[in-house]
């Protein structure tokens, strides 16, 4: 009989100790291939857009998109307003940018737009300045402690033509004819935008 058990407490530890090691190997497999804003930056510095060429530029720019996409929405904000892409951006054709743009919007982005735009005007009005007002606290944070952030500092997130083109012509006529370029810069407001409304906040205020 005690033989039986202590083979049951050996057999019994045994799988514990299977077990954890399985749990510990697949807890730092998942942090290796986790995607960071580190990691989205490493890529875009270890290559040369303009060195690649067919199949092998496609499958580079839609990696780098791919990684945006499974950023937090705070890392990716922080990357796009520090103009981590830009390199790569500045050098796709016209129709690689706009199909990245419409790869790395946030889902829902359309529908949001289309939110928007039936809100009453002062409501529309208020979603802009709580949208920029939060990416301005975004930017400062973002600058905190960075070697740059003194030359970005005075430095929008969005310029102050685009913000008055975005009150003046509305949200989904500007997004609708701006080019791809303009719809990079725009790219940080529509995600600010997007989270401002779905908080609910600008619905619950008077």
């Amino acid at each position: 009989m005690r033989t039986q058990r202590q083979r049951a407490i050996v057999f019994a530890t045994a799988a514990l100790g299977g077990i954890w090691l399985v749990a510990t190997a697949g807890y730092f497999i998942s942090q290796r291939l986790k995607v960071t804003a580190e990691k989205v930056q490493a890529f875009g510095a270890a290559r040369e857009l303009n060195g690649l060429s067919g199949t092998e530029r496609a499958r580079a720019i839609a990696k780098l998109a791919d990684m945006l996409n499974q950023l937090p929405a705070e890392e990716r904000q922080r990357l796009r307003l520090g103009r981590a892409t830009d390199k790569w951006f500045t050098q796709m054709t016209e129709a690689e940018k706009g199909a990245f743009i419409e790869a790395t919007l946030p889902t829902g982005f359309k529908q949001m737009i289309t939110a928007f735009e039936q809100l009453a005007e002062e409501k529309r009005r208020r979603a802009v300045d709580d949208a920029l007002k939060r990416l301005r606290e975004a930017s400062a944070k973002a600058d905190a402690g960075s070697p740059s952030g003194e030359a970005r500092a005075e430095r929008p997130p969005i310029s102050p033509e685009l913000e008055a083109k975005v009150r003046e012509i509305g949200l989904r006529t500007f997004f609708s004819q701006s080019s791809a370029q303009t719809k990079a810069e725009l790219a940080p407001l529509l995600e600010e935008m997007q989270r401002v409304m779905e908080s609910g906040r600008l619905m619950r205020r008077q």
